[in-house]
């Protein structure tokens, strides 16, 4: 799985949290047992762990020493010794440090004999003084013994291990009482002593479980935050085809609900999914160590949980991925909606785009309840196992129980940890809700950031300065205080050179040039003007020269220099650039204008504003160059929005300025007073003109026709006039005869 993939990115954390689970797991997983142990051992056996008393009386010394085999003697005699501090009328004899070091041992060679003392005491037809006196005598040998002895181990193993157990457990009871043990003091012992043991490993499990998701919400956030910046990373390098390919809506839904997806179920992985296989595993063993005949259980239990997740899976799955898509289509719907709102107004179009939003939101929640409602039938199937599963297991485990092979606090603890087993697959089950979803992000995120933009960042020109408006003496930059290339006319940068050189695009390989082998020079210093019909390709020359696209062949070069060889940063920095639809941020209107130079002075930015025609309107509001600015300008008209952009441009060093048809919205009067600016202020530097309106061009030193990407004429007003017919058509729709000097008003 792809979110797998990501996670993996963070090993040491991962690491960190697999061990911390461990230790919950280990701390969870003791307190069954300790509960076991407390209702067989505290309750039901005094407190007594061991079938070896650590105390005996001198008579059950001696008869115990003459049941034992000669083997067993030896471990015995070693076990323990006479208490020399005991009463002359109550010798006892207590175990030793080398027994309780071999406690284990000493446990399985007692047992047998403890049970057939006990039995003897209990039928009371043989004195042990009898007996111990007869074996003193010869009247009875070891043979005789051990003979008696094979036959009584057979008989009580006929009623299984832990029956046997059971018995000398009560055997060692009535040992410690003929000692004058106090079995209450025992047994009040052994409760506060395992209830401790409980309580200790209960905190140390809370304090592993806060560390837990301590961990792992830190490395959630720390993969949210690292996808976050590979992905706007990946995005702002994106030319104009793959914003085409992820469209606007679709990028803002992966960049926040996928990615919010994926680090929430991230979190969720480290806490649940990594510890429910801990926590089976370690159920499973310790189930298999209380009873493994009642295993089977267990295996049907997790048999129908796993086939129910698997079946959910697979209907789900597929839904979950048109779920994203269909998210990216009602916030596609919705930007439209709310972005041209003015539009639908002015056509009466209200009603239409309810019903278009009201399409999609509803594919949208026909999906999410199908989805919502497949996976509300995981969790009532999971707690119907679990309970079908806790009556069949007290069911099959209430036989054992009666037969005596299994004790209470047994079956207390295998149910418990069955419950453990059958909850480790729950968890992952109701994480499996999540992870189809999360997957599909996933898959989504890594499309992104695994795409290649088609424009890559050329190996740099020797000398350029990278960093431009950074460093005054990287490339000649004016200083702030000296801003020449606005205020004195004598450029702080010379202008650049742009060459077009036999440039054929199209915008994929089954469509038609939209330019072909165009071919010009905009020398530097000088006023290059581009003019065509609508769709004719002007737009296109500019995002070429910025290399928004490149070149389906030819090139495009910059003082020479092919712009495919120049880096990104060189190359946008030898240009200001005012785009055709004008941008403005959210901010303020000084914010907007330092946005290519955030290191321009005051000055600077009012000498940008001054040349853009825009300084007495700024003037004319409350707080001036900080007054705020909406997102898009939308608070401002068009053609301050316009100037404003201009004005970004210009408070830039820039070596050349690119217009794309940037007057449009400004009237006549502004336009030609923009102009005579930018040719006073802007001595010395390139400027490369779109433009729709002939007298925005007109005197302008080189002016390039295209007609359907071609390359109509090339050369000044009056020569085009004389030389070009479509120029000549272009400006005598716009002006008359008289006003283009043509002789005799010829049309």
């Amino acid at each position: 799985m792809r979110i797998v993939k990501f996670l993996l990115e963070h090993k040491a954390a991962l690491a960190l949290v697999a061990c911390l689970l461990v230790v919950q797991a280990f701390s969870e997983l003791s307190l069954p047992r300790l509960t076991s142990d407390i209702v067989d051992v505290g309750i039901q056996q005094s407190g007594i762990e061991d079938p070896s008393p650590e105390v005996l009386t001198d008579e059950s010394h001696g008869v115990l020493r003459l049941l034992l085999s000669e083997e067993d003697r030896e471990l015995y005699d070693a076990a323990y010794a006479q208490d020399k501090t005991s009463a002359a009328d109550q010798r006892l004899w207590c175990l030793t440090d080398q027994g309780k070091e071999r406690r284990s041992e000493l446990n399985d060679a007692l047992q047998v004999p403890l049970v057939a003392l006990y039995q003897m005491r209990q039928s009371q037809d043989v004195s042990l003084s009898d007996l111990l006196a007869a074996y003193d005598a010869g009247l009875l040998t070891d043979q005789q013994i051990q003979d008696a002895m094979a036959q009584t181990d057979d008989k009580i193993s006929e009623v299984g291990e832990s029956m046997v157990r059971q018995q000398a457990i009560e055997a060692a009871k009535d040992e410690y009482f003929r000692a004058g043990v106090d079995l209450g003091d025992m047994q009040m012992g052994y409760l506060l002593r395992t209830g401790g043991i409980m309580l200790a490993l209960a905190a140390l499990a809370m304090v592993v479980s806060v560390l837990v998701c301590l961990v792992a919400s830190r490395t959630g956030a720390k993969i949210g935050r690292d996808l976050r910046e590979r992905f706007f990373s990946r995005v702002v390098s994106f030319g104009e085809e793959e914003m085409n390919r992820f469209s606007a809506a679709s990028l803002i839904t992966r960049g926040t609900n996928d990615i919010n997806l994926i680090q929430n179920v991230s979190i969720m992985f480290q806490r649940m999914v990594m510890y429910a296989p801990i926590l089976a595993i370690g159920g499973i063993v310790l189930v298999a160590q209380t009873n493994l005949s009642m295993a089977w259980v267990i295996v049907l239990g997790i048999g129908v949980i796993l086939a129910v997740v698997i079946l959910l899976m697979a209907i789900t799955m597929p839904k979950f991925r048109i779920m994203q898509t269909l998210i990216d289509k009602v916030n596609l719907v919705s930007r439209e909606i709310l972005s041209g709102m003015s539009v639908i107004r002015a056509f009466g179009g209200e009603e239409r785009e309810q019903h278009r939003f009201e399409d999609a939101s509803e594919k949208l929640m026909r999906t999410q309840l199908f989805t919502n409602r497949a996976m509300s039938f995981m969790m009532p199937a999971m707690m119907l196992v679990m309970n079908a599963l806790s009556v069949l297991i007290v069911w099959v485990g209430s036989g054992y129980v009666d037969q005596g092979t299994v004790q209470t606090g047994d079956l207390i603890a295998f149910i418990t940890y069955s419950m453990v087993v059958v909850t480790s697959f729950l968890l992952i089950g109701m994480v499996s809700i999540m992870l189809p979803r999360a997957n599909v992000a996933a898959d989504r995120i890594y499309e992104v950031i695994s795409t290649e933009p088609v424009i890559h960042d050329g190996k740099g020109v020797e000398g350029t300065a990278a960093n431009w408006p950074a460093a005054v003496a990287a490339g000649g930059l004016a200083t702030d205080d000296e801003p020449e290339g606005v205020e004195g006319g004598a450029a702080a940068r010379p202008g650049a050179t742009v060459e077009f050189r036999n440039v054929c695009f199209r915008y994929d390989d089954g469509s038609d040039d939209v330019l072909h082998d165009v071919s010009f020079v905009a020398e530097a210093g000088k006023t290059t003007a581009i003019v065509g019909a609508t769709g004719s390709g002007k737009s296109t020359v500019l995002k070429l020269v910025e290399r928004f696209r490149d070149v389906t062949s030819g090139a495009v070069l910059v003082n020479g220099t092919d712009v495919r060889d120049m880096t990104l940063a060189e190359l946008h920095g030898t240009f200001g650039y005012v785009p055709q639809r004008s941008f403005l941020f959210n901010g303020t209107i000084a914010s907007n204008v330092i946005y290519g130079n955030e290191a321009a002075s005051d000055q600077r930015v009012q000498d940008a504003l001054q040349i853009a025609q825009a300084a007495e309107f700024v003037e004319g509001l409350d707080q001036g160059v900080d007054s705020p600015v909406s997102q898009g300008g939308t608070n401002v008209s068009g053609g301050q929005r316009q100037r404003l952009a201009i004005a970004r441009a210009l408070a830039t060093d820039a070596q050349g300025y690119l217009f794309d048809d940037s007057f449009s919205a400004l009237d006549y009067k502004t336009d030609a007073a923009l102009r005579n600016e930018l040719q006073t202020r802007l001595a010395g530097k390139t400027v490369i003109i779109v433009a729709q309106r002939i007298a925005t061009v007109m005197h302008a030193d080189r002016i390039v026709v295209l007609d359907d990407g071609i390359i109509a004429g090339q050369g000044t007003h009056e020569e085009l006039l004389r030389t070009c017919d479509e120029y000549r058509d272009i400006a005598l729709s716009q002006l008359s005869a008289q006003e283009l000097g043509l002789e005799g008003g010829e049309r």
